[in-house]
């Protein structure tokens, strides 16, 4: 029987996948390699259990469609507005290197110029799907470098969705002239989708939200009816799924929308990198050895240093810079189609799907533990990569140099209120944002601004915390204010030191860690902090009293 074959492969895909999680948990390694090896281990080269294809990939494409709504649904136009300009330079200044680059390489192995060319391009596509899994998991999709990431490996995956097109054309027998239809259409999609986005959704889904089993599965048919859609007009599911995300982040209801879609889009992912596991093709390939070593090293160092470069060039700090680099360290399931097409043609030998392979395995597991160790590997590199950064501009340095009393940590929504707090002590203000707009704005409004992110351990180590009488971070992120409070209290014990938390559990932990008042925008917001500022300046003792009944009243919300 069909289903009963279906069941037990299924069956012993989650079992072997539990075991090889055990291991690696226990080894501390990534989830990712064992549901990679995982595949490898059930797919036809070993154990060839894995064998209903059509099954799996429906599986997959689906755990990839939800994955990349959910994505969709984090990017609302605010955040690609802010990261939009330094993902075009960087996506389209990364291909354009490493595939220069990577053809003088190839040509220099001994490879013909076709080949050469095929493989040059497929190298220069990084996985959007594995990094939004590794930023995802370590919690980092909504730092600086992870919007930059995100925003750079979108724009990847439209040049590779050009790229498949034109070599499809020829497979079709088709002329380049097919293109430019296929552009209007695209361009009709995202019109009609962004105005439904705009104008429609935001209605639609307020009576819908009134039953949460009904907004789950209306957010679900939302997804698969768009990447279907875009799948038909002859682009790709994920870039569908994607932009059905994107458009549905104009809903006030995308945060539960993303809390009830997780458990789905966790299994369907666990499908996908098994399946991932079970398409490498092994051949005899031992001629090529030297080939592949030389192609991952590549990959997994060359491509983060001309990220690096462009990120530098860009103005950006060192730790963003190499944190963004080592995200593109591993190739695509693009590069993968783009070669098996080219086999298909004609126009490259079979034995090239082996090579691409093997590089594609290296580089995912080389890359993975860059990514999720990438905080510790600066660490050790970072009195190296000053190179990579500019140099501060001489008002800068002054900015940097002067004593300010209070300096604030991001000046978007709660931040904004709190402004109104200082509008009389502007010279005794330092703002730090990573928005390019907002500094741009405060700037004209004659505040004192620095560009960067208070992840950026450098950056903390720049700015004169020690002689700051308060110290306020907006940024909800629990782990990056553990770590600025460290950093305050280091240096600067009896600072007053304001944070922002997004749950009680949260707040409570910081208050542990010394923080002066935690903001609770569910509970208290910047406005009402704002006037707490203007009514007790510095006076520690008024806020330690605040804090207590602070303290007291999250502590019954916890019970």
């Amino acid at each position: 029987m069909v289903v009963e074959s279906i069941f037990i492969e299924l069956s012993i895909i989650i079992i072997t996948a539990v075991i090889l999680i055990s291991i690696a948990r226990l080894l501390k390694q990534p989830m990712i390699i064992a549901y990679i090896v995982t595949g490898i281990i059930l797919s036809p080269a070993f154990f060839n259990v894995i064998k209903s294809t059509p099954l799996n990939n429906t599986l997959s494409e689906i755990g990839v469609a939800v994955l990349l709504f959910t994505v969709g649904l984090n990017l609302n136009p605010k955040i690609i507005k802010e990261v939009g300009k330094v993902s075009i330079i960087t996506g389209i200044g990364q291909i354009l290197f490493t595939a220069i680059i990577g053809y003088l390489i190839i040509m220099f192995l001994g490879f013909n110029k076709i080949t050469s060319l095929y493989l040059s391009i497929a190298l220069t596509f990084s996985s959007t799907v594995i990094i939004t899994k590794l930023l995802s998991d370590k919690g980092d999709l909504h730092k600086l470098y992870g919007k930059i990431a995100i925003g750079f490996l979108i724009v990847q995956d439209f040049i590779a969705i050009i790229a498949l097109m034109v070599v499809s054309s020829f497979s079709n027998g088709n002329t380049l002239h097919f293109v430019a239809p296929t552009f209007v259409k695209g361009a009709a999609l995202l019109i009609g989708l962004f105005s439904l986005g705009y104008i429609i959704i935001p209605r639609i889904t307020k009576p819908i939200a009134k039953s949460s089993e009904f907004m789950l599965l209306f957010s679900l048919g939302w997804c698969l009816v768009i990447a279907t859609l875009f799948e038909l007009f002859g682009f790709s599911i994920e870039i569908g799924a994607l932009l059905a995300g994107i458009t549905l982040s104009f809903s006030p209801y995308r945060y539960d929308i993303i809390s009830k879609l997780k458990p789905i889009r966790d299994f369907f992912i666990f499908l996908f990198f098994i399946w991932i596991g079970s398409q490498l093709v092994f051949a005899d390939i031992t001629k090529y050895t030297p080939t592949i070593i030389i192609l991952s090293l590549f990959i997994l160092i060359g491509n983060p240093l001309i990220m690096m470069i462009l990120m530098g060039a860009l103005k950006y700090k060192k730790r963003t810079g190499f944190l963004t680099g080592l995200v593109v360290a591993q190739i695509s399931e693009f590069s993968h189609i783009l070669i098996a097409l080219g086999v298909k043609i004609g126009h490259i030998q079979s034995d090239m799907i082996s090579l691409i392979t093997v590089i594609g395995l290296i580089t995912i597991t080389g890359s993975s533990y860059f990514v999720i160790y990438g905080d510790k590997i600066y660490s050790y590199l970072s009195k190296y990569l000053s190179i990579f950064e500019r140099k501060s501009t001489t008002e800068e340095e002054k900015r940097k140099e002067k004593k300010y009393e209070i300096i604030l940590f991001g000046a978007h929504r709660v931040g904004h209120d709190i402004l109104d707090a200082f509008k009389h002590k502007k010279n005794k203000l330092l703002i730090v944002d990573y928005n390019p707009e907002v500094i741009e704005r405060l700037t004209e409004r004659k505040f004192n601004c620095i560009y960067g992110d208070i992840s950026d351990i450098d950056l903390l180590d720049e700015i004169n915390l020690c002689d700051a009488k308060m110290v306020i971070s907006t940024v909800p992120d629990k782990e990056t204010n553990m770590l600025f409070i460290k950093r305050v209290k280091l240096c600067n014990p009896k600072a007053i030191i304001l944070t922002v938390a997004n749950s009680v559990r949260d707040a409570l932990d910081l208050y542990d860690k010394g923080v002066t008042y935690v903001i609770t925008p569910k509970f208290i917001g910047g406005k009402h902090i704002s006037e707490k500022i203007k009514t007790y300046q510095f006076d520690l003792e008024k806020f330690i009293e605040e804090q207590t009944e602070h303290k007291r009243h999250l502590r019954t919300l916890g019970e």
